[in-house]
């Protein structure tokens, strides 16, 4: 059986050290401010300007400037703090902040992400994505392991154009979590009853 999207993000959070920054894109990550246990002490930082936010409000603290950068409304944690695109945006460049998640479209056993872009599709653009997969310590990719086609994401090389190259530290899909390792792909943990052959990929997996 393959993990839930719950499941998934708490793979992902098993990934986090206590007292770390961290940045979720839109999509599937946004699970994630919700499970994180308090012990951990993790600031969650939104590139449109908030550092501490902290899963969802309830219907007695919910406020309509209050949003993360896909447009959803958060609750925040005691001390968040809230400031402009630039300084956000310089906190990603320089380097501070420790783990983002994003979601993908595909990877690729050298690392390269494409999660931005589908050619002749509409799409709302990069966003911070790109500065993201460069300005943080460490890329993981959250995202479902197959398509709605039923093919795969992780390949030998991404055929949609690039968020980033050789950019992807860890992958965590719903079969499992990976990294893209010597041109192939690192299985670190496979979810229940999933093996190789389920995985449609034996080529590509050490």
């Amino acid at each position: 059986m393959s993990w839930t999207k719950e499941e998934m993000a708490d793979e992902v959070i098993a990934m986090f050290h206590n007292d770390c920054s961290v940045n979720l894109g839109i999509g599937i990550p946004t699970l994630i401010a919700e499970r994180i246990p308090q012990k951990k002490n993790i600031m969650i930082h939104s590139e449109n300007g908030v550092l501490g936010v902290s899963g969802r409000p309830n219907k007695s603290s919910v406020s309509p400037t209050l949003i993360n950068a896909g447009k959803e409304t958060i609750a925040i944690a005691k001390g968040a703090s809230f400031f402009d695109s630039s300084l956000s945006f310089g906190m990603i460049r320089g380097g501070h902040i420790d783990f983002c998640v994003l979601g993908g479209m595909q990877v690729d056993c050298e690392g390269n992400l494409a999660n931005w872009m589908i050619p002749g599709a509409k799409v709302t653009g990069m966003g911070g994505a790109m500065d993201l997969v460069h300005g943080s310590k460490e890329v993981i990719i959250m995202m479902t392991h197959l398509t709605k086609k039923n093919t795969p994401k992780l390949l030998k090389l991404c055929s949609l154009p690039f968020t980033g190259k050789s950019v992807v530290h860890k992958v965590v899909t719903d079969m499992g979590v990976f990294k893209p390792h010597n041109g192939k792909f690192t299985i670190i943990k496979l979810a229940p009853n999933i093996d190789k052959v389920i995985l449609q990929m034996n080529d590509l997996l050490n």
